[in-house]
C-alpha cells in the first residue's frame, strides 16, 4: 500500500488515526495573530477547504485558550494546541476540547507539572507531540555534542519521551526538526530506528515558497520514499493553504495514494505545435476542488507524448494546432478549438 513503510504504534487524534497503516495526514499551522479569533476561523475555514487533516496553532496564554473551542466550532479537522513553558495552559487547552497538545514536557517545570498534564491528557485519550527543533536544543545536550547534530536531536527527543513514560503515558507522537535537510533525514532515520512512536515529519524554518519546497520535498519526499513519516508539515513562510497542497504534493510524488489530479506536461522544445505551459496551467486551475485521483498528461509534441499520455488516465499530445485525445491507453479523437475546455469535459466523464 505504501512504499516501504515503517509501521509505528497508532495514534487517534481526534477523528484522524495516524501510525500503523494509516495514511499520512497532511497538517498546517494558523499563522494569525493569536489574539485575532475572527482572523484565525476565517484561516482555519479556508485550510480546511484546501483539504488540511490536522491543525494547530500557538496558545501562548490562559487567555487565548479561547482560541481553541472557537476553532473547534468552525471546523471539524482536529485541532492541536502549540504550548511552550506553561503547563497550566495544556490542562485549560485539554478542557477546552483540544485533540491533540504539543508540548516539550522538559519545558514546563517539575516533574509534578509533567505529571499533572499526562494524567489529563491520559484521562481524555488526548495525545501529545514532542517536538524538538535543532535550534532549540537543550543546552547540556548542545554543550555535549558542540552543534545540533543528529544524534543530539534523538537523545532530545528521547528524553522528553522518558519523562512523559515516567507517568505512563505513552500516546505520543514525535517530531524532530532541522532546516538543514541531510541533518533533519538522518536524524528521523536514526529516531525511526530507536522508537515505534508515529514519527511528525518536516523541514523546519524551510523558507520562503520555492526554496521551501525545495528543501521539504527533498526532505520530507525522502523520508516517505524510505518509508518513515506518519504526518506531515510542509513549513512555508507563505499562506497555509499553499502548506496543505504542497504537503499532498509531495505525498503524491512519493507514490501515496491521493485524491485529486496529478498534472504531466513536458518541459517544451523546439518541436512544441501547442501552448503546453499555458494549457497545463489552465488545466490544473480549472481542477481545482476536483477529489478524484487522475493522472493528466500534456504533452507538447509527437515524440514523447503519445507514450507519456498513454501511461496517464487521460492526456493530450500535441500536433499543430491540435491535440490527440488518450484515455487510459486508447486513442480517442482530435481536439481541435477549445483544447483545454474539451479536455476538462473528459475528464469530469471520468
Amino acid at each position: 500500500m505504501f512504499p516501504m513503510r515503517k509501521v509505528k504504534r497508532e495514534v487517534k487524534i481526534g477523528t484522524v488515526a495516524i501510525g500503523a497503516n494509516h495514511p499520512v495526514a497532511v497538517q498546517t499551522m494558523l499563522n494569525v495573530p493569536v489574539a485575532d479569533v475572527a482572523g484565525n476561523v476565517a484561516q482555519a475555514k479556508r485550510v480546511a477547504a484546501a483539504g488540511c487533516q490536522i491543525l494547530r496553532a500557538s496558545v501562548p496564554t490562559l487567555e487565548d485558550v479561547r482560541l481553541v473551542e472557537a476553532i473547534k466550532s468552525a471546523v471539524e479537522i482536529p485541532f492541536v494546541a502549540d504550548i511552550h513553558f506553561n503547563y497550566k495552559i495544556a490542562l485549560a487547552c485539554v478542557d477546552a476540547g483540544a485533540d491533540k497538545i504539543r508540548l516539550n514536557p522538559g519545558n514546563i517545570g517539575a516533574d509534578e507539572n509533567v505529571r499533572a498534564v499526562a494524567r489529563a491528557c491520559n484521562a481524555k485519550n488526548i495525545p501529545i507531540r514532542i517536538g524538538v527543533n535543532a535550534g532549540s536544543l537543550e543546552k547540556e545536550i548542545l554543550a555535549r555534542y558542540g552543534a545540533p547534530v543528529p544524534e543530539a536531536l534523538v537523545e532530545s527527543a528521547l528524553y522528553h519521551v522518558g519523562l512523559l513514560e515516567k507517568h505512563d503515558f505513552n500516546n505520543i507522537v514525535i517530531s524532530i526538526k532541522s532546516s538543514n535537510v541531510p541533518t533533519m533525514m538522518a536524524a528521523y532515520r536514526l529516531l525511526s530506528e530507536k522508537c515505534d512512536y508515529p514519527l511528525h515529519v518536516g523541514v523546519t524554518e524551510a523558507g520562503t515558497y520555492r526554496m521551501g519546497l525545495i528543501k521539504s520535498g527533498m526532505g520530507i519526499g525522502g523520508l516517505l520514499l524510505e518509508g518513515i513519516g506518519d504526518t506531515l508539515r510542509v513549513s512555508l513562510t507563505d499562506d497555509p493553504e499553499k502548506e496543505v497542497q504542497a504537503g499532498y504534493d509531495i505525498l503524491r510524488a512519493a507514490g501515496h495514494a491521493v485524491g485529486g489530479p496529478e498534472i504531466i506536461s513536458c518541459p517544451t522544445c523546439g518541436r512544441t505545435n501547442i501552448a503546453v505551459a499555458q494549457i497545463a496551467d489552465e488545466v490544473e486551475r480549472r481542477l481545482q476542488g476536483y477529489k478524484k485521483p487522475v493522472k493528466v498528461a500534456v504533452m507538447g509534441c509527437v515524440v514523447n507524448g503519445p507514450g507519456e499520455a498513454r501511461e496517464a488516465d487521460i492526456g493530450i499530445a500535441g500536433g499543430k494546432d491540435e491535440a490527440l485525445l488518450f484515455i487510459r491507453g486508447e486513442k480517442i479523437r482530435m481536439l481541435r478549438g477549445d483544447i483545454v475546455g474539451q479536455l476538462v469535459e473528459e475528464i469530469y466523464k471520468l
